[in-house]
């Protein structure tokens, strides 16, 4: 079981080490997000598979909403047998680097007609290896800090989400350039520096102490209370809904909301704007969900942000759209950095990967029903 050797002084400190470890491992995987959803529809359209995108977004989705539980609860498991769950993390990480240079060297032979079929394979078994270690891998954070500095990592985690988004732009330019093979060449060997950093940087930290089970940052009324699956995963439905409809409503909203006081509005711009701000919101939201606790940070985020939501799309004053556009920036900033601390603080210690997996699964299923739709469309 995950123990370690703490000092006094250590339980209430923040392993920053390991939170920069964590938070490069975090933007490694949304760049490598990035990489795939720019180079998705691409490779489909140069192999001729594009009688297959529906299909493969199903499949995308359905991957991405079973995986995380599965891979939360082997984490679970490994962390409870051998002490810790870094084999879990080290296993994904390497399937999924090796799935990244695959697909290099497969678009750098340029397969025939027969061989091409390997392609799709590829692609599902990276977005399978992608989510085996995320879960497990992120929920580590409540190993670094007591409990109640988990929405501070959890601002750091998204100013790191938050700015790489910002720059998606720049990134698809330079991914574009370089081309695909090369892109996906550096993005396995990125996934694996960064993970072999985490590894590293955390392996001091599970310790058996005198062979004694410690449990650090964890109270006793958590390790006993029966883990809330049905909140978990409404947690991370609410936080994806947001992000869905943040990604791919917004900018075409405000390209017809804001015309009246822009001319030639480019919604992305926008939206990069708007990511920036919650960047720079995230810490100062942190400590003020810290002050009025978890819960009620997120049902007032959650009525708020459902209300600036319908505000956006559907009013015809710019005004509001702009106070709106406002209120949805800091309440989502404010659901990022409580909705996955709150999960944790609501399950049990020992299904706490399987927890993180249940939010994550939560997380995906928003987009995934956003994709299939724009799909079939």
């Amino acid at each position: 079981m995950e123990a370690f050797a703490y000092s006094k002084n250590d339980s209430t400190s923040i392993h920053w080490k390991q939170l920069g470890a964590l938070a490069a491992l975090y933007g490694s995987i949304i760049i490598g997000w990035i990489a795939y959803k720019n180079y998705q529809p691409k490779l489909l359209t140069q192999f001729h598979f594009t009688d297959f995108t529906l299909l493969l977004l199903i499949a995308q989705g359905v991957i991405l909403v079973i995986t995380p539980p599965i891979a939360g609860r082997l984490g679970d498991r490994f962390r409870l047998k051998m002490g810790h769950r870094i084999p879990v993390i080290t296993a994904g990480i390497s399937f999924a680097a090796m799935i990244f240079m695959a697909v290099s060297f497969t678009l750098f032979s340029n397969p025939g007609e027969y061989f091409k079929w390997i392609l799709p394979i590829l692609i599902i078994f990276w977005l399978i290896a992608m989510s085996i270690f995320t879960s497990p891998a992120l929920s580590t954070m409540e190993l670094f800090m007591p409990v109640n500095k988990l929405p501070r990592a959890m601002a750091i985690l998204t100013i790191v989400a938050n700015l790489i988004y910002s720059l998606e732009p720049v990134i698809v330019d330079i991914i574009d350039y370089i081309g695909a093979p090369l892109t996906f060449m550096a993005g396995g060997a990125v996934v694996a520096i960064s993970g072999l950093a985490l590894k590293k940087s955390s392996a001091d930290l599970f310790k058996m102490s005198d062979g004694k089970e410690a449990r650090p940052n964890v109270s006793f009324k958590l390790d006993t209370q029966r883990s809330d699956y049905k909140l978990i995963f409404f947690l991370g439905a609410t936080l994806g809904f947001a992000t869905t409809i943040l990604f791919n409503v917004f900018p075409d909203v405000y390209e017809k909301q804001l015309v009246s006081i822009l001319d030639n509005v480019n919604g992305k711009i926008v939206l990069v704007s708007l990511l920036v701000l919650s960047a720079f919101l995230s810490l100062p939201l942190s400590n003020v969900v810290n002050k009025y606790g978890l819960m009620r940070s997120f049902w007032v985020s959650f009525g708020l942000i459902l209300f600036s939501i319908v505000s956006i799309i559907f009013s015809s004053s710019v005004a509001v759209v702009i106070v709106m556009t406002i209120v949805f920036a800091i309440t989502f900033t404010a659901l990022s950095v409580s909705t996955l601390p709150l999960a944790m603080e609501r399950s049990n210690y020992f299904e706490k990967v399987l927890c993180v997996g249940i939010f994550f699964s939560g997380s995906a299923l928003p987009d995934g029903i956003m994709d299939i739709i724009m799909a079939s469309h």
